[in-house]
């Protein structure tokens, strides 16, 4: 039987120094590029050059383009004379426009707070006297007759009503306070001419409705002012309307808000009001009523009262 035999492992010789092939010293030239064709080189396109205009003068310029020389000029101007500013140069105000901003709202501000002070005073004396005057109504109508209605209503601040048979009398104050042209009224007097202040009123109107048009929202029944009373800083009044009301001398110096004066007042209104009927309209002018009329109870609700004539020209 024959004997196996096992490689024996290889094993690598060492090379020797003297058996390392020497490192050459010189590299080996170096391989060139391989050359691309060159294309023809074509000539670079010029713009024609722009023909630069020839710079006007500041004349002409100036008439070429007038908005751009007015902005550029623009600015704040002075209101003391002096030149105008440069544009985002504002001019330093005046020293004195404060003080005329001052002496306005003292002058002119404070006098109409205090009218407004006097009117109010006297729609609240007005208030109390138609109360009064309401009850001392009822107390002699009652006896006679209970279905005759006085009665005293407050709205709100600035208006109150007295409704007494059909009619219903509105007093209404006004909020601001007015003036008048110079030939109005009291205006041109020696006594409101002596103080620029007397030149400025508050004012307290009376209207009559009737009481069935509040009463049934008829919207588009008539108002007659009766009255209208003015009151001016020194607390005097001047009375003007309807030529039935008992017109004081219209002298605002001598007439003063005081409780006699409200109260004739009102009682005036109220005999001008009870006065005067409702005239119904003549019958074509009814024959044809629109839907919305049959709605709101107008049938009859453009009729208008007589009797009403006014002072100082009023036109109602």
């Amino acid at each position: 039987m024959a004997k196996k035999t096992t490689p024996k492992p290889v094993v690598s010789k060492l090379l020797s120094p003297a058996d390392v092939p020497p490192v050459p010293t010189e590299l080996p030239p170096p391989v060139p590029p391989r050359k691309r064709p060159t294309r023809p080189v074509q000539p670079a396109r010029t713009k024609p050059a722009k023909a630069t205009p020839a710079k006007a003068s500041p004349a002409k310029a100036a008439k070429a383009n007038p908005v751009a020389d007015a902005l550029a000029h623009s600015g704040a101007t002075a209101t003391d004379n002096r030149p105008t500013a440069a544009a985002g140069s504002p001019t330093e105000a005046p020293a004195d426009r404060l003080n005329q901003i001052f002496e306005g709202l003292k002058q002119k501000s404070t006098a109409k707070q205090a009218i407004y002070r006097n009117t109010l005073a006297a729609f609240d004396c007005l208030r109390l006297v138609s109360q009064e005057l309401v009850l001392e109504l009822t107390r002699k109508l009652t006896p006679l007759d209970s279905s005759v209605v006085i009665e005293y209503r407050s709205i709100n601040d600035m208006e109150f009503h007295i409704r007494f048979s059909g009619d219903l009398l509105v007093f209404v104050m006004h909020s601001n306070i007015v003036t008048f042209p110079d030939d109005y009224g009291p205006m041109a007097s020696k006594y409101v001419e002596a103080d620029f202040r007397r030149r400025f009123f508050g004012h307290i109107m009376a209207y009559n409705f009737m009481a069935d048009s509040i009463k049934y929202q008829r919207l588009n029944d008539p108002g007659y002012l009766v009255g209208r009373l003015l009151v001016n800083i020194d607390n005097h009044y001047c009375l003007e309307g309807a030529q039935q009301l008992e017109l004081p001398d219209n002298d605002m110096s001598d007439n003063h808000i005081c409780p006699e004066a409200m109260k004739l007042f009102v009682e005036s209104a109220m005999i001008a009001a009870v006065n005067n009927d409702l005239i119904a309209p003549p019958l074509p002018e009814i024959q044809k009523i629109s839907v919305k009329q049959k709605l709101e109870n107008q049938q009859v609700s453009r009729g208008s009262k007589v009797g009403f004539s006014f002072s100082a020209q009023q036109v109602i």
